[in-house]
This record gives structure tokens, C-alpha cells and sequence, in this order.
């Protein structure tokens, strides 16, 4: 699966793009767009056999118009610095767009995880921590971490555990990461945050009549044919949350080959066999293809890109099917490739708006362990009590009782994972519906209305700091 070779390149066109449609001064544009710092950094690994390995890291803060920056750490051999540049960028104009107050940052460590044993991985992520945390690139109220490609709740935990014993405030050491286990102040919700966010905005997105009759489809999930690239954790959950919706997924695609099934395959099944079997390669039903990039090409109604950037380009972009391409990855599409598809007439969702369930949920996170306090803990047993004497009325009312399937689901008070799910629901959804209005009010494509949208809050916050009056 190739890179673009130039991802920076694409953010910033995108970004003068809709500039051109805003009327800020040229400095403030040029402010916005710039990223702030960048921290690279060289450190030696003792490996497991003695030997010394020397790696490569990265963070870059992109902004510091709120604070602190967020941003995830990717394990990649491909990380370079001008990628980590394009992810904070995007980081910052995607809180933005999403309403989460903070700035963007993203971290990269150039390394093939595969290469490295859990204890040597143990020791990059301390390490790395220890580095960020020396340059003041780390804190709660500075910058804070995310899982990205390559890492997940483990090295959140590594990260916490090593700021904690830096820190000189422990009582609020726990928000300087997110992601991390439910055990060390994590959230519930936040593993599948992303990919419940993409299917909540594929969800808004198939609902409107209109914008479906016009791409020859009809309204709704329902049968909806849907070929995902990239079964991680956003890929699977936002497969898995579809597919549960009435979509059918005809398609996954991964390194080693593309598995494909006409009558739609079970996500959870697949993703089961992966996990045993460290891939797709095998799975007992449907057949395999290769090359797994020609799977981006099979004929669906949606194209879900979950894998990294560069995958739609100017060269296959023409060959593509879809009649809409949900980004659950980062810069999935180039710039190039944008053009010939928006000439097609393909939706395109775009990745700064459609995979901010993340941050969206790691924003809750950080706020429950700056509270310390359990979402649901204060008002559950609250709520569940009036709805049981609403019911118990309405009982009372009607003369006729009430199943106990509708008395246990009705009267339950509200967990912490359905609070986590229902703001990022309606966070999705209104983000959804500000940039439709703004790109049929400027009559543009959603990517430029995404851009417009978090250019302006942006520059609203720089005018308020009187910088650019």
C-alpha cells in the first residue's frame, strides 16, 4: 500500500483552497497554516541481544491557539517529519471542526513494531516519553498523546506510567495520555470511538434523500454495498457498527490480499480469524485477491479507506466505483486524486471531519481524569429512579403493566458508555450538518466546507487574543 509522496503538500492545498473562500487577513491564514514547533529526536535502544539500535522519533505541535495540543504516536517504519507535520496539521483543523477544545500535535516513531519485542517496545515508549516530557512536549495542560497506527492502549499505559514518575502533579498525571486502559483512567468507549464515529457520519451522510438520489442510490444503510481497506481497530469497528446497520461488507482488504464476498461477510468473524490468525489470508469463506489495492477498485456504494494516506491517487482515482468514499484514515485521498473525483460526482467524506470520533472521545477521557470523577457516577441511580415512577405511572394511568424487557431498558439509568457514545453521536451529527450548510451555502465540496469551518473558529480565537485585530 503506497504512499503519497507528498501528504504535507496535499493538506496545505486543501488548506489555500478554502482560504480563498474566507476573508481573513493573508498573515492570519498564513498563522493558522504554519505549524509551531517540531521536536526530532535520535536515542539509542539496547536491544534484547545486547546490541545498540539507534532510533528516530518525532512531535510536532502544529498550533497552540488552545491548549494543550492532542495529537496520536504512530509506530511506522515510514514516519518522517514532514508526515508528522501533515497529522498535526489535520489534528488541529479536525478538533476545530468537531468543537474539542484543543490545538493539534502527533508524534511519530520510526520503527517496524514487528521487528521489536514487547520489552524492547516497552523501552522505546519510555524512552520517547522521557524525551518529550525533558523538552516540555508532554503534560496535561501541554500536550497530550493518543493511540495513531502502531500503538494502542499498552504504550498509553508505558506513556502514563513514565510521565507519572516524572511528574510533580500527580494527582492530575493520568490526562496526560488518552487511550489507555479502563484500568488506568481510561475511558469506556474510546477503543471503538473512531470507528463508531465513522459509521455515526456515513450514517448522517446516507440519510439525506436528496444528496443519495443524486449519486443513484437510495436513503439509508440498508443494503448498502461497502468495501473497507484496513481491518484495525477504526476499519473493524466502523465494519462491524455498519454492517450491524443493514450494510452489506463485500470487501476487506488488507497487506496481504483483499477477501471478498458478494452476499456480505461477517466483520466479527473475519476480525476473529485475523486476531488468530494474524490475517485474512485463509478466512473460509468468500475468495482472496491480489493485489490487495485493486480492492479499492471493486464495485460498491462505499468506499472505506481505513488504512493510511496516499491510497487513492491521481493514478487509480479514475478507476475507482464508489459512489462514495467515507475517509476513516488520514489523507487517504491525494489532492490529485480529489479533483478527478469530485468531476466524477463521488461523495466524498472527508478525513478531517469523519474519523474525529477519536479525539472526540479521547477529549472526554481527559476530561474525566481531570475531574476524577466516573461519567454517569453522580446522576445514574438519579435517573434511573424517575424514569421507574414515570413508568410506575404510567402503569398507573393505563390500567396495564409494562413487559419487564420494557422496565429494565427504560428505567436503566445511563452507564458511562452511553453518556461516552451519545456526545459522540451528537457530535458527529452536528459537525455533519454545520459543514453541509456551509458547503451548499458556498457551493463547495465537503472537504473545502470542513477546511472553511475550521479556519474560521480558528481565526476567531487568534482576532479574540488581539494578534490580528
Amino acid at each position: 500500500m503506497s504512499h503519497t509522496a507528498d501528504f504535507l503538500g496535499d493538506v496545505n492545498r486543501s488548506f489555500m483552497k478554502a482560504a480563498r473562500l474566507t476573508n481573513h487577513p493573508k498573515g492570519l491564514l498564513e498563522q493558522i497554516r504554519m505549524c509551531n514547533s517540531v521536536y526530532a529526536m535520535e536515542f539509542p535502544l539496547v536491544r534484547d541481544d545486547g546490541s545498540i539500535h539507534v532510533v528516530q522519533a518525532f512531535r510536532a505541535e502544529h498550533s497552540h491557539h488552545k491548549q494543550p495540543a492532542k495529537g496520536g504516536i504512530r509506530y511506522a517504519p515510514t514516519v518522517s517529519r514532514d508526515e508528522v507535520v501533515a497529522l498535526a496539521s489535520l489534528m488541529s483543523y479536525k478538533c476545530a471542526v468537531v468543537d474539542v477544545p484543543f490545538s493539534g500535535a502527533k508524534g511519530g516513531v520510526k520503527i517496524d513494531r514487528k521487528q521489536f519485542s514487547p520489552s524492547e517496545l516497552e523501552r522505546i515508549t519510555r524512552r520517547y516519553t522521557f524525551e518529550l516530557v525533558r523538552k516540555n512536549f508532554m503534560g496535561p495542560g501541554v500536550d497530550v498523546p493518543a493511540p495513531d497506527y502502531g500503538t494502542g492502549a499498552q504504550e498509553m499505559a508505558w506513556i502514563f506510567d513514565t510521565y507519572n514518575q516524572l511528574s510533580d502533579n500527580p494527582l492530575d498525571a493520568a490526562a496526560c495520555v488518552t487511550g489507555k486502559p479502563v484500568g488506568h483512567g481510561g475511558v469506556h468507549g474510546r477503543r471503538e470511538a473512531t470507528g463508531r464515529g465513522v459509521f455515526f457520519g456515513i450514517r448522517e451522510a446516507c440519510s439525506d434523500k436528496k444528496a443519495m438520489k443524486a449519486l443513484g442510490l437510495e436513503a439509508g444503510l440498508e443494503g448498502k454495498r461497502v468495501v473497507v481497506q484496513g481491518l484495525g481497530n477504526v476499519g473493524f469497528h466502523a465494519a462491524y457498527y455498519l454492517q450491524g446497520a443493514g450494510a452489506l461488507i463485500v470487501g476487506i482488504a488488507e497487506m496481504n490480499g483483499a477477501l471478498v464476498k458478494e452476499d456480505g461477510l461477517n466483520v466479527r468473524e473475519v476480525g476473529a480469524w485475523r486476531q488468530e490468525h494474524g490475517a485474512i489470508e485463509g478466512f473460509p469463506e468468500g475468495r482472496m485477491t491480489q493485489p490487495s489495492e485493486k480492492a479499492l477498485e471493486l464495485d460498491c456504494d462505499i468506499l472505506l479507506p481505513a488504512a493510511l494516506e496516499g491510497q487513492i491517487s491521481g493514478e487509480n482515482a479514475g478507476r475507482i466505483k464508489a459512489r462514495i468514499i467515507a475517509e476513516a484514515a488520514n489523507g487517504p485521498t491525494t489532492s490529485e486524486a480529489d479533483e478527478i473525483l469530485r468531476k466524477r460526482n463521488v461523495l466524498l467524506l472527508p478525513d478531517l471531519y469523519l474519523n474525529a470520533g477519536g479525539v472526540t472521545v479521547s477529549y472526554f477521557e481527559w476530561l474525566r481524569n481531570l475531574s476524577h470523577v466516573r461519567f454517569g457516577r453522580m446522576s445514574k441511580r438519579f435517573e434511573s429512579n424517575t424514569q421507574q415512577k414515570m413508568l410506575s405511572a404510567i402503569e398507573t394511568a393505563t390500567g396495564k403493566a409494562l413487559s419487564p424487557e420494557v422496565l429494565t431498558t427504560i428505567g436503566k439509568g445511563a452507564d458511562e458508555i452511553d453518556i461516552v457514545n451519545s456526545g459522540l453521536e451528537e457530535t458527529m451529527v452536528f459537525a455533519y450538518n454545520e459543514i453541509y450548510d456551509i458547503s451548499k451555502r458556498l457551493k463547495t465540496d465537503l472537504r473545502t466546507a470542513a477546511f472553511v469551518s475550521a479556519i474560521n473558529k480558528i481565526a476567531v480565537l487568534y482576532n479574540q487574543m488581539g494578534i490580528f485585530p
